[in-house]
């Protein structure tokens, strides 16, 4: 059963107890995030932020009936700081984000609520850094997978050393 929460203000991130890498193991899911429902305002508000003028992206009725699409659509980019910010707040305050990958498979559309999730499937030390390897992924409220993925994060040991800042990978 997984641990569902929205995502956390800035004063929750600025208070949060850190997730050391002796609390994870293999085949434990990871608190979910919880986005949404995405309305067309933060669809438009990210394509000014971006300066991403696709009009698939805020102009519903190009989306629609020029375009074929079932809505306007969320933008990829979206994604791509949503699931690198869920790993950054699961590792802090005193982890780090190392790698993240994903793929884009189903559109996002308003309505949607969104749920990021992480499952570990392998933990190890390196150099006395706990490393979590994880499956990672962003689902729609109908279970639909719309950017599966991998990442890790690198914990502190309780009582090691800590993970440095801005962190260097270890010798492979």
């Amino acid at each position: 059963q997984r641990e569902e929460s929205t995502m956390p203000t800035a004063e929750e991130l600025r208070t949060k107890k850190q997730l050391y890498y002796g609390h994870v193991r293999v085949g434990q899911d990871l608190p979910t995030y919880v986005i949404g429902p995405m309305t067309t305002t933060h669809l438009f508000r990210w394509s000014a932020a971006i300066e991403n003028w696709h009009r698939i992206h805020y102009d519903q009725d190009f989306a629609v009936y020029h375009e074929g699409l079932p809505n306007v659509l969320g933008q990829g980019s979206w994604k791509q700081s949503v699931m690198p910010q869920y790993l950054k707040d699961l590792s802090l305050p005193d982890g780090w984000a190392w790698k993240v990958s994903f793929q884009h498979r189903a559109m996002i559309v308003p309505g949607d609520t969104l749920t990021c999730w992480a499952k570990v499937t392998n933990v190890y030390e390196k150099e006395g850094l706990g490393f979590v390897e994880m499956e990672t992924g962003m689902k729609n409220q109908d279970d639909i997978e719309t950017c599966p993925g991998s990442g890790t994060i690198v914990l502190p040991i309780k009582g090691g050393r800590p993970v440095p800042y801005p962190f260097v990978p270890p010798k492979e």
